[in-house]
């Protein structure tokens, strides 16, 4: 399939481009359905006019359908997409991408989606499927999985489905909320896996960040010991990271802290540590949950993060940090390569 493809690129170079093109309509339909044309030119940065184009022939291909209450996405198109997912890695050298990025980060495994999730919701959704995927070939009977918080762990509860195998599969979130979005705290995600994936969930009603006192009183109550018992006996942890500064804002961070974090030029964040480029620790928050020296026990770690902007945080926490598998996308791959040539 390569050699066809290097001579499609060739002798048709913009097949390839409006394959891209279809191919990530496709996916806007699939994820938002139903939606209008307006909705699908923002979230597909074209025109009116080339969606348009484009949406009367995916219709006349009977792989969408067109509805008063907007487009929706039929069973062949979804066969469709499902098949155009492994084209567009062969197409994209996403299995290059993932070679080099395993050589520069010193990774064990690494799987790298098409596309860029700053812009397109639907590659969150494929780091997720591949994070299910991954999921389902390591699972362990009776397993204990810790989840943390963010957009992209809430985008893997999305498309998290049954386990194959008949046992109890428990899901715990790694830590306590920060305040955001309840929809993304960990939780929040540990509960939805649990509920797709028919396993069980426990719940650990802590903030985060907390002072010293209340971080004292909270660690001696009986049902915060017994959460944060089978939290560090997780057997498997999905975890994601984040912009240094994003996330101090989420927290409402005080000034003298940030001060300390620009000063010692921290861009990245994981469990409540910020991380400078070298993936040295600036400054730790005071959490209940995960910390970093506990995934030295875990038998599985998976780190999905993708994004172009979040290239300097992916390289700043895989310096020294654990992680058997990283899930990224095309666009963060791609900058970190060049990140590290220069």
């Amino acid at each position: 399939m390569r050699a066809l493809i290097e001579l499609q690129k060739k002798l048709i170079p913009d097949l390839l481009d409006v394959m891209h093109a279809r191919y990530s309509l496709l996916h806007s339909v699939n994820l938002s359905q139903p939606i209008g044309r307006r909705g699908l030119a923002e979230s597909s940065n074209l025109t009116e006019r080339q969606v348009r184009s484009e949406i009367d022939l995916l219709q006349g291909q009977g792989l969408i359908e067109v509805t008063t209450k907007g487009m929706l996405i039929t069973e062949q198109g979804k066969a469709a997409l499902e098949q155009l997912t492994q084209v567009m890695s062969e197409i994209s050298g996403l299995h290059v991408l993932e070679r080099q990025i395993k050589e520069t980060l010193q990774i064990e495994n690494v799987i790298v989606v098409a596309g860029n999730s700053d812009e397109a919701e639907w590659v969150k959704q494929e780091m997720g499927k591949a994070c299910v995927a991954f999921l389902r070939k390591i699972i362990m009977p009776s397993a204990t999985i810790a989840v943390t918080g963010g957009t992209t762990m809430a985008s893997v509860a999305s498309v998290m489905t049954p386990f194959d195998k008949d046992d109890n599969y428990l899901f715990v979130p790694a830590r306590g909320g920060i305040g955001e979005k309840v929809e993304n705290q960990a939780n929040t995600i540990a509960a939805q896996m649990s509920l797709k994936a028919q396993g069980n969930y426990r719940l650990l009603y802590v903030p985060d960040p907390l002072s010293e006192t209340s971080y004292l009183n909270i660690i001696q109550e009986p049902s915060i010991i017994e959460v944060l018992q089978l939290i560090r006996n997780s057997d498997i942890v999905l975890h994601g990271i984040g912009d240094a500064l994003t996330m101090a804002e989420r927290r409402k961070t005080p000034e003298e802290i940030w001060t300390k974090l620009i000063e010692n030029k921290a861009v990245s964040e994981a469990f409540g540590y910020y991380f400078d480029q070298q993936g040295n620790v600036v400054h730790k928050v005071r959490t209940v949950g995960l910390q970093l020296e506990d995934l030295n026990e875990m038998k599985y770690v998976i780190t999905v993060a993708g994004g172009k902007s979040k290239a300097k945080a992916i390289e700043s926490y895989f310096k020294h940090a654990k992680s058997n598998l990283l899930i990224t996308d095309e666009a963060a791959a791609e900058q970190i390569l060049r990140d590290s040539s220069l």
